[in-house]
């Protein structure tokens, strides 16, 4: 792919809702990009703020559905039909990108059978409890599962923070779907279903802003959890049908099930059965086994002091996912109760 194929070739859209503390950010990093996209499309999604007129004071498209379509994915498939270049990205709101992350991912699409890419996420915010357990979760998930996923050419998920697609295969699965609670798992679960290739691009960076409180990270985690259970319920022929792909979503989802069950229930019932409380250092386990790959990426960004500080952080947040990870597989794998109200993390 050219220069200046690259640069006239993608198109991204940005779904927002009352992101006016945001908006402004996230286009300029757009708009400074090494390798500028061809548009910017903005899906003021019925806001009662002011996204809609900070985007276009930032002289990008902006779009407006007749009502709020209820979810990002519903936001990003009413512009699809807007997009008149070969690629397309979601990017959400509240992100920004590291100045040459399009660049970087863009070489992703060497071959007419990847149909989406993902970069590598890290918060841009370090400085809650959340927020620092987020920062070591990504340091983990991307210097250490997504590489081995990706070497097998099989990232299980191509993050809908910020992601590009190929639009003619987008197209052909309909866009993004909001039958689930986690639509870049159903999307990418969806591609791989069809042939086609997904990637992990460790050089294209891009810098959400995550929860910052218990509440909001609740909020996040609670659909994140659902989201994966629904999706396991509804590609299950497919992800089974996929080389790869099944034995990571089947030791995900049985690491996610026992580990989860261990810290929440089989620790502390063994620390009062046997009335040994010393039991419970058992739970720095987790944090010991994650260090090396933790401190490994970190260090390669000059952040090791960031880590060392953040990791007591992984703990709870290790729990609180827990929780909310076991309360979706009980409501909608055993008790068949789907939740399907999409709320915000932030």
């Amino acid at each position: 792919m050219s220069k200046m194929l690259e640069a006239n070739s993608l198109t991204v859209i940005v779904p927002a809702y009352n992101e006016q503390a945001n908006i402004a950010d996230t286009l300029h990093s757009l708009q400074a990009q090494t390798t500028p996209p061809a548009t910017i499309i903005v899906v003021d999604d019925c806001s009662t703020d002011e996204t809609g007129a900070l985007a276009r004071a930032r002289g990008v498209t902006v779009i407006r559905p007749p009502k709020n379509t209820g979810s990002k994915a519903g936001a990003q498939t009413f512009a699809l039909s807007a997009v008149r270049t070969p690629l397309v990205m979601a990017l959400d709101a509240d992100t920004i990108l590291a100045p040459d992350a399009i660049e970087k991912i863009l070489t992703a699409f060497d071959t007419p059978d990847v149909a989406a890419a993902c970069g590598l996420v890290l918060p841009r915010y370090v400085r809650t409890i959340w927020e620092r357990g987020r920062y070591v979760e990504y340091l983990l998930a991307f210097s250490f599962y997504k590489p081995i996923q990706n070497y097998f050419e099989k990232p299980m998920i191509a993050s809908g923070c910020f992601s590009a697609y190929r639009t003619d295969a987008l197209r052909e699965v309909g866009g993004w779907s909001a039958r689930t609670l986690a639509e870049d798992m159903d999307l990418t679960w969806t591609l791989y279903g069809r042939g086609y290739r997904v990637r992990f691009v460790a050089d294209a960076v891009c810098y959400p802003i995550e929860p910052s409180s218990l509440p909001l990270m609740r909020k996040q985690l609670r659909r994140w959890s659902h989201g994966f259970a629904q999706n396991v319920q509804l590609h299950w022929r497919t992800v089974l049908d996929v080389p790869m792909l099944r034995w990571f979503v089947a030791v995900a989802f049985v690491d996610a099930t026992f580990s989860s069950l261990y810290y929440l229930l089989l620790l502390p019932l063994l620390a009062v059965a046997f009335a040994a409380p010393l039991l419970l250092l058992l739970y720095a386990i987790d944090v010991t086994m994650i260090l090396v790959p933790v401190l490994y990426q970190a260090a390669s960004r000059g952040e090791t002091l960031r880590a060392l500080a953040s990791v007591p952080s992984f703990l709870p947040l290790r729990l609180v996912n827990s929780f909310y990870f076991l309360e979706a597989v009980w409501s909608e794998l055993l008790r068949g109760r789907s939740l399907r109200v999409y709320e915000k993390g932030h």
